[in-house]
C-alpha cells in the first residue's frame, strides 16, 4: 500500500492547512506527488437553469482551475446524468463511445476474432484517432490501475451508477492533466454528496434473438444527522450475452445476419500490372484455395484432389472457372482468392460479432467534514469483468505435406500417388474436424483504494482548495484459450501409417512414446475422443498478469491576488506514480524454461520447442515484467486582462508541468491560451496552444514477446509465418503539439436557448511509438530496406519457421487536424399548446488530415482520414432531437458517418493503369460507404420517483458495410459499423 502510506505522510502536512491562517510557507515545504484533480463545474460556461440537457452541452471546461467569471480555452464536452439515462445503455462506454471526437474506442464488439491480444471483452477511449494509449481516462480527476499492460483503464469496471457526468476534453492536456493527455481526457464525475437511493433495471435483446442483456443497478447514500458524514454506496450486475460463433462458408449469417458475402482483394504482383489493369480488384464470394473444409491437395499432379464426407475424394469447385496448374497456382485466380466456387471453407462469419462480458463493480466512499469545507475521504472499488469471445472456427494450415503411404488415406489417392510417381504432396486445410470454436475466456479483477482531503482552507488571508490523496491498485488478468490445436501434436497425428499388427500409428516412433493418437484429417470423419484430446488438448493457451499502481497526490487551488481586471487564479502542485506489472503464461506458448500458472498441467514433450514456446496454433502468451516510476510537478495560473463594457472581457491561460520518468529520463509540458468574451452579444473567442507528452508504457517498453500466426504476400505468393511482437526498453517519450481555435455563440438575446460552437484542431506529434505491420515489413523489405529485411525470414525450407519481427520504435510522426462543430437549441412548446420543450442537438467532426511519416527507408507518408476500413472517416456526426414534459420524454436519434476510401494511397482505376507499386497500389473500385443509423428512445413517469423506458437502437436495422482486405477477415470494421443490428431494450428506473 505505498500510495496510502506516502499519502499518510502527506495527510499530516496537508492537515495543518485546516486551521485559518496556516501559513503558506508551511504548504509550499510540502514535496510529495500529485495527479490531476477534476474540473470544477464552476468552470463551466454559464448556461440557464435546465432539467433536460442533452448529449451536446457546450461547455469551456479542462482546467484545473476554478475562478469567479473564468473560461478555459481547451473545448470540452459534457455528457450529464440525463444524457446517460436517455441513451440506455447497458454499459457507459458504450453511450460515451457515441461523441464523434472519440474515434477508434475499443470494445465488446471489437477484436472479436483475436485470439492473442489480451485485449478481447476491454473497453477503453481513443480521441481523434489517435489511439487509446494517447487519450488519458480519469475518475473524479484521478488516474485508474490500468485493465491490461497497454496502460488503460476498463470503462466497465467502473461505478457507473453514481457517475453524475463525464467531461471529454477534445485537445491535448498534459500541462493539466498529465502524460498521455496527446490527444485529450476523459475524466468520470462522481457525486460524492449524494443522498436517498437510485435504482436502474434493464434487459435488451436484438432483432435477431441474441446479444441479451441484463443490468440490475442500486446506489445509497446518507449523511448523518449534522451533515458531517457522508456515505455512498452502489453495486452493478451487467451481462451482455454477445453473439454465436458463426459456421464456415458463407451460409447466410448469424442467425440470420445475411450481409456477409465473404469480400476481399483479389491480388496479383505489381510485374504483372504492366497489362494497365489494376493490381487489386474487390471481389465477394472470395474462395481461398490453398485449403478447402476437410482437406485439399495443392499442389502436384493431384492438385484439386478434396475430402468429403467419410473421405471419400472428389475434385474441389475452383470459383472463377478455375483448373489446378499442379505447381499451387490455378488459372483465373489470384493467389489467394478464386471467385466464387466451393466456399465452405470459408471462416470469415465465424468469428464474433460482439463478445459475452459479464460485470459486477462494488463501490463505496466515506468522506468526514474535519472543519466546515474540509473532508476527508476514503473509497474502495472491487470489479470482476469476465469476457468470452469465439476468434474463429477450425484451424486453418496450409503447405503440409503428406506422405503416400499415409494410413487415411482413401486408396485412390493412393493409387493416385503411384500412377504418377509421387510419394508425398502439399496439403491444406480450415480443419473443420474440430466442431468447437476457437474460445477465449478472459477475467478482469480490480481492487482500488483511495485515501485522501479535499476541501477549502485559508492561507494568509486566501482561500485556497486543498486536494491531496493516496491510490493504491491491483489488476490481475486471466486469459484462457480452449478448442485450440497444439500444432506439433497435429502434425504428428496426421502423419500415420500401419503398424505391422494392422492398427494405425502416428510415424514418428518418438511421437509414439510421447502418446501420440493418430489423426484423420482428410475428409469429414469423426475421429476418436482420445485423437481430439491429443491434437486439443484441454490445457489450453494460459496468460496470468498483474497489474499495480500506485499514486501519490497534491494540489493547492486559489485566487492569491487580483489584477486590473480580476482575480489571479493559481493551481500547483506534485504527483508521483509507480506502474508495475507482471505476466506468465503456460510453457507450451512461451517456452517451457519460463515460470507458469501450474507447469502440472503441461507436462514435458519432445515433440515441442522448449526454447521459445510458439506450440499452439495461436494464443503463444510470453512471460514479462516491467515497472517504472513518474514524478510530476506542475502550476497553472489565469490572468484576467480585460474587463470593459466596450470591449468585453478577456483571460490569459498558461500551465507548465516537469515529469521524469525512470525509465526515460525528464521532459516538460506547457500550454498558453486564451479566452475573449467579445462585446458581441453571445459570442465568444477562444484558442489555445501546448506541447504535450507521452511516455512509452510498460507494453511498449517490457512486452515479452508475442507470437501470432498469420500470413502476408511475398513475392506473389501467400505464405505462413509467425508474427512475433516484442517490447523495446530503448523508446522515448514522445512529443506533441497541440493548437486549437474556435467561437462559442451561446445565448443571444434575440434567440434564447440557443448555442453553437466551431473549433479547429491541429495536432502534431514527433517520436511517434508506432510498429508496422508484417505486410508492411515485408513489402519494404522487398522493396530493398535491409533494415526491415533483417526482422524477417521469409524463404526457410521449414514449416513453420518463416516469421517477422515487429517491434515499436520511435521513427514516425504524426500529424490531424479538422474541426468540431456543435450545435443546441432548445425552446418551450406553450406557444403551440403542448407541455413541455423540445432540444435539438447536433455534433459533428470533420477530419481533414490524419497522417503518419513512418520515416523508414522505403515508406511514404499515410494519410488515414476519410479511411473507413480504419477508425477516422471524414465525417462522425450524432444529431439528437427529444421532446421533454413532466410526464414523458420522447427522443431521436442519428448516427452517421460519410463515404471514405480503402486507401488514400490507393490508385483507383480499371484501364490504362500505372504500374502499381508496393506504396501505390492500383484498385479497380476505392470507394467504401458511410452510414446512416436512426435510434428512438422514450421514457414515461410512472410516479415521481418511479419511471420506465425504453431505446431502439439501429431502429431501421441497417447492415454494416462490407470491409474487404487482403487475406480472410471478418469483412466488417466494428470499430466504425454497427454489426449487431437492430437492439430493444426495456427497463425501470427509481430514485427515492
Amino acid at each position: 500500500m505505498w500510495a496510502l502510506k506516502t499519502t499518510l505522510l502527506l495527510l499530516a502536512p496537508a492537515s495543518a492547512l485546516l486551521a485559518p491562517g496556516a501559513a503558506f510557507a508551511q504548504a509550499s515545504s510540502v514535496v510529495v506527488p500529485a495527479p490531476a484533480r477534476e474540473p470544477s463545474a464552476a468552470v463551466t460556461d454559464p448556461a440557464p437553469a435546465q432539467d433536460d440537457a442533452t448529449i451536446a452541452d457546450i461547455t469551456v471546461t479542462g482546467s484545473r482551475l476554478a475562478s469567479r467569471g473564468y473560461s478555459q480555452p481547451t473545448p470540452t464536452t459534457t455528457v450529464n446524468r440525463d444524457d446517460i439515462e436517455k441513451l440506455s445503455q447497458p454499459n457507459l462506454f458504450q453511450a460515451i463511445r457515441l461523441l464523434p471526437a472519440l474515434q477508434g474506442s475499443s470494445g465488446r464488439q471489437t477484436r472479436g476474432n483475436s485470439t492473442s491480444s489480451g485485449q478481447q471483452g476491454l473497453s477503453s477511449f481513443a480521441l481523434r484517432g489517435l489511439g487509446e494509449l494517447r487519450t488519458l481516462t480519469l475518475l473524479d480527476g484521478q488516474r485508474v490501475t490500468p485493465a491490461n499492460f497497454i496502460g488503460v483503464p476498463d470503462i466497465s469496471q467502473f461505478p457507473q451508477l453514481l457517475v453524475e457526468r463525464v467531461d471529454v476534453v477534445t485537445g491535448g492536456a498534459s500541462a493539466s492533466y498529465g502524460s498521455d493527455a496527446v490527444g485529450g481526457v476523459v475524466n468520470f464525475v462522481t457525486n460524492k454528496r449524494f443522498t436517498g437511493v437510485r435504482a436502474n433495471l434493464q434487459t435488451g435483446i436484438t432483432t435477431y434473438g441474441d446479444d441479451p442483456n441484463l443490468t440490475a443497478q442500486v446506489a445509497w447514500g446518507g449523511s448523518s444527522k449534522d451533515g458531517r458524514l457522508h456515505v455512498q454506496v452502489s453495486g452493478e450486475y451487467s451481462y451482455e450475452g454477445g453473439t454465436p460463433a458463426g459456421d464456415f462458408g458463407v451460409s447466410g449469417g448469424v442467425n440470420g445476419r445475411d450481409w456477409y458475402n465473404a469480400p476481399a482483394f483479389l491480388g496479383r504482383s505489381n510485374a504483372a500490372t504492366v497489362d494497365g489493369l489494376p493490381r487489386y480488384t474487390l471481389i465477394n464470394r472470395a474462395q481461398p484455395f490453398q485449403y478447402a473444409k476437410f482437406g485439399l491437395i495443392t499442389s502436384g499432379p493431384l492438385q484439386g484432389t478434396a475430402f468429403g464426407p467419410g473421405g471419400v475424394p472428389y475434385q474441389f469447385a475452383y470459383g472463377s472457372g478455375g483448373r489446378p496448374l499442379g505447381n499451387g497456382q490455378v488459372t483465373g485466380c489470384f493467389n489467394p482468392f478464386c471467385v466464387g466456387g466451393d466456399l465452405s471453407a470459408q471462416i470469415g462469419e465465424s468469428p464474433s460479432l460482439a463478445s459475452r462480458l459479464e460485470r459486477g463493480v462494488g463501490y463505496g466512499r466515506v468522506g468526514f467534514d474535519v472543519s466546515d469545507g474540509m473532508e476527508v475521504f476514503a473509497t474502495a472499488t472491487l470489479a470482476r469483468v469476465l469476457s468470452r469471445n469465439f476468434p474463429n472456427r477450425g484451424a486453418e494450415r496450409i503447405g503440409l505435406t503428406v506422405q503416400c503411404d499415409n494410413a487415411f488415406l482413401p486408396a485412390a489417392v493412393r493409387d493416385g500417388c503411384a500412377a504418377n510417381g509421387i510419394t508425398s504432396f502439399q496439403f491444406g486445410t480450415v480443419t473443420a474436424q474440430f466442431a468447437d470454436p476457437i474460445t477465449v475466456r478472459t477475467r478482469r479483477d480490480q481492487q482500488r483504494y483511495v485515501l485522501g482531503v479535499d476541501g477549502k482552507v485559508a492561507i494568509a488571508g486566501t482561500e485556497w482548495r486543498v486536494n491531496a490523496y493516496g491510490a493504491h491498485g491491483v489488476s490481475t488478468i486471466a486469459v484462457d484459450v480452449s478448442n485450440i490445436s497444439l500444432q506439433p501434436h497435429f502434425n504428428a497425428a496426421i502423419d500415420a501409417v500401419t503398424a505391422s499388427d494392422g492398427s494405425i500409428v502416428c510415424r514418428s516412433a518418438v511421437a509414439r512414446a510421447a502418446g501420440c493418437v493418430p489423426f484423420n484429417a482428410f475428409g469429414d470423419v469423426t475421429n476418436s475422443t482420445a485423437a481430439y484430446a491429443y491434437v486439443m488438448p484441454e490445457n489450453g493457451p494460459r496468460q496470468r498478469s498483474r497489474q499495480e499502481q500506485n499514486v501519490a497526490s497534491f494540489n493547492l487551488t486559489g485566487e492569491p491576488f487580483s489584477s486590473w481586471a480580476g482575480p489571479v487564479a493559481i493551481a500547483f502542485g506534485v504527483e508521483g506514480r509507480e506502474e508495475i506489472y507482471r505476466t506468465v503464461a503456460d510453457p507450451y506458448g512461451n517456452g517451457a524454461s519460463a515460470a507458469t500458472p501450474n507447469s502440472a498441467l503441461y507436462p514435458a514433450d519432445p515433440l515441442l520447442n522448449t526454447a521459445i514456446g510458439n506450440n499452439w496454433y495461436a494464443g503463444n502468451y510470453k512471460a514479462g515484467r516491467g515497472r517504472y516510476g513518474v514524478k510530476e510537478a506542475y502550476a497553472e495560473i489565469n490572468v484576467p486582462i480585460l474587463d470593459s463594457d466596450v470591449l468585453g472581457q478577456a483571460n490569459v491561460n498558461g500551465a507548465i508541468r516537469v515529469t521524469d520518468y525512470t525509465t526515460s529520463g525528464t521532459v516538460e509540458a506547457w500550454k498558453i491560451g486564451g479566452v475573449w468574451k467579445t462585446p458581441l452579444d453571445g459570442f465568444r473567442l477562444r484558442a489555445v496552444t501546448s506541447r504535450d507528452v507521452r511516455a512509452p508504457n510498460l507494453s511498449e517498453l517490457f512486452a515479452a514477446q508475442i507470437v501470432t500466426n498469420s500470413t502476408v504476400l511475398y513475392r506473389g505468393n501467400v505464405i505462413n509465418i509467425q508474427n512475433r511482437v516484442a517490447g523495446n526498453t530503448g523508446l522515448r517519450p514522445e512529443i506533441g503539439r497541440s493548437t486549437e481555435i474556435g467561437f462559442v455563440y451561446a445565448e443571444p438575446s434575440w434567440l434564447p436557448g440557443f448555442a453553437v460552437s466551431v473549433d479547429y484542431y491541429d495536432i502534431k506529434i514527433s517520436d511517434a511509438i508506432i510498429s508496422l505491420g508484417a505486410q508492411q515489413i515485408v513489402d519494404l523489405c522487398e522493396q530493398g530496406a535491409q533494415d526491415q529485411c533483417a526482422a524477417t525470414l521469409l524463404d526457410s525450407p521449414t514449416p513453420g519457421a518463416n516469421y517477422v519481427q515487429v517491434t515499436a520504435f520511435n521513427a514516425a510522426s504524426i500529424r490531424t487536424k479538422g474541426f468540431d462543430i456543435e450545435a443546441s437549441y432548445r425552446f418551450p412548446l406553450s406557444g403551440i399548446g403542448l407541455p413541455g420543450r423540445v432540444t435539438l442537438r447536433g455534433l459533428a467532426t470533420h477530419v481533414i488530415d490524419l497522417v503518419t511519416t513512418s520515416n523508414v527507408v522505403g515508406s511514404i507518408p499515410i494519410d488515414t482520414a476519410g479511411v473507413n476500413s480504419g477508425t477516422t472517416p471524414d465525417w462522425k456526426g450524432l444529431l439528437t432531437q427529444s421532446w421533454d414534459t413532466d410526464r414523458f420524454s420522447l427522443s431521436l436519434t442519428e448516427r452517421f458517418i460519410s463515404d471514405g476510401v480503402y486507401s488514400n494511397e490507393w490508385i483507383e482505376c480499371r484501364s490504362s493503369c500505372p504500374v502499381s507499386t508496393n506504396n501505390n497500389p492500383t484498385v479497380d473500385d476505392n470507394s467504401m460507404p458511410g452510414a446512416f443509423y436512426v435510434d428512438l428512445g422514450g421514457s414515461y413517469n410512472l410516479t415521481s420517483e418511479v419511471s420506465a423506458f425504453f431505446r431502439v437502437d439501429n431502429l431501421l436495422d441497417k447492415d454494416p458495410v462490407a470491409a474487404p482486405s487482403t487475406g480472410v477477415s471478418p469483412g466488417v470494421n466494428s470499430l466504425l459499423y454497427d454489426v449487431l443490428g437492430r437492439t430493444f431494450r426495456l427497463g425501470v428506473r427509481a430514485n427515492f
